[in-house]
């Protein structure tokens, strides 16, 4: 990747050409916040998705997986405050009310418009709410609403996160663009998180598809908060065409370059999540070189990262690097223990696997970057990976001892 073939821009969500969005108060949350966006493609676009592995899954994701893989979409209405899981049979048909509000008020057919909620577990959804703020976020709909769209998915998250990057394919600028929410449960394999990337690139369902998922494995499935992975996640991708590029097919320089680009938009939302994490104050990046395999370096990074205690230590500005060692003891990865070296930004804090002499207040300095880098070399291969986390302190637990309250 280069910098004259990717180029980051401003736009978000709806930087592609073709897209609009909208984001209005329904009265989900309190103090009248918006809680209900909306996303429309100007004409059909092919669909893809990737979901939670929790085998409990909400209404709207079931209701939006199934429409998905018939490969079209027009629109995506998600509402934050209600994340409308675990609610029986009622919620199924308060996801698909919800979908049929907005096809109504759009006119287009009700099997393209997908459904995404965030919010408590286990409450009936208020879809009356929803149905009646419907019309607004119709009228609302512009290309200069994607920051409203962005906010309005938002729960505990204390920033919105977009990004919008652009990619030369031979004569034609295809742009790629996304929103996503993220704070608290996750962790690799999706994780309390809502994405939706939009491109106004020519590409298929399934090609869309395969590309999606490759970049979600070296990015959102490469984070981790907590620990926890919900019920409602799920990363959507719409592709409109109206780019008009030549039609994007596997195993191709345009397919290479487009997926740098979607793996571009991934990864920046990924780490925008980890970084916002429920009470968090740094950002944690592991790197791990040296494996055996790129599966081995993953398992490894995403150990590290997810490391209660080396989280704990990170807040704590503590260089325990035998916290690192002992994650990637049990992360299932494949090394030799008596080979590895650890550094924590600039500072060496192991060599083979042993301690050494170190700046105690040089790697106290480290610890108090944002963010944090923590480099681990395994010396068993020639595979590498990257993982992203962040510090665990004390407001984590604040905030989820009164979530609901």
């Amino acid at each position: 990747m280069t910098e004259n073939i990717l180029q980051v821009i401003p736009g978000g969500v709806t930087a592609p050409k073709g897209f609009m969005a909208s984001g209005v108060a329904a009265g989900l949350k309190k103090n009248n916040k918006v809680d209900l966006a909306l996303l429309l493609s100007e004409t059909p676009a092919a669909a893809a998705g990737v979901y939670t592995t929790n085998l409990v899954q909400a209404a709207p994701l079931v209701l939006t997986r199934q429409r998905v893989a018939e490969g079209l979409a027009r629109a995506v209405i998600i509402n934050a405050g209600n994340a409308n899981a675990c609610t029986g049979s009622r919620g199924l048909q308060d996801a698909i009310a919800s979908s049929r509000a907005v096809a109504t008020a759009l006119a287009i057919p009700e099997e393209q418009v997908l459904v995404a909620s965030t919010g408590v577990i286990g409450v009936p959804l208020p879809v009356e709410k929803i149905v009646d703020a419907v019309p607004r976020a119709v009228e609302a709909l512009a290309k200069e609403n994607h920051m409203a769209a962005s906010q309005a998915i938002m729960t505990t998250d204390l920033v919105p996160k977009e990004v919008a990057v652009q990619v030369q394919l031979g004569e034609t600028l295809v742009t790629l663009g996304g929103m996503a929410k993220g704070s608290g449960m996750i962790h690799p394999n999706m994780a309390t998180m809502l994405a939706f990337i939009t491109t106004d690139a020519v590409i298929s369902h399934g090609v869309l598809q395969q590309a999606l998922k490759q970049a979600v494995d070296s990015s959102f499935n490469m984070i981790t908060v907590d620990g926890d992975t919900s019920t409602n996640d799920m990363l959507l991708a719409l592709a409109n065409g109206q780019a008009g590029n030549p039609e994007i097919l596997p195993e191709t320089e345009a397919y290479q370059l487009f997926y740098q680009g979607l793996l571009e938009v991934c990864s920046a939302l990924a780490k925008m999540i980890a970084r916002d994490g429920e009470g968090a104050t740094r950002l944690i990046e592991v790197t791990v070189n040296g494996a055996l395999t790129l599966q081995d370096g993953q398992k490894a990074a995403r150990s590290v990262a997810g490391s209660n205690l080396f989280k704990a230590a990170v807040f704590g500005k503590d260089a325990n690097w035998g916290r690192i060692l002992c994650a990637v003891g049990y992360s299932g990865a494949t090394f030799d223990p008596s080979t590895v070296d650890i550094f924590i930004g600039e500072v060496q804090v192991a060599q083979d696997g042993a301690a050494l002499e170190f700046d105690e207040e040089k790697a106290a300095v480290m610890l108090s970057q944002d963010p944090v880098t923590v480099l681990v070399d395994l010396k068993s291969g020639a595979s590498s990976a990257t993982a992203w986390g962040c510090d665990l302190t004390y407001d984590y637990v604040r905030i989820n001892g009164s979530y609901r309250t």
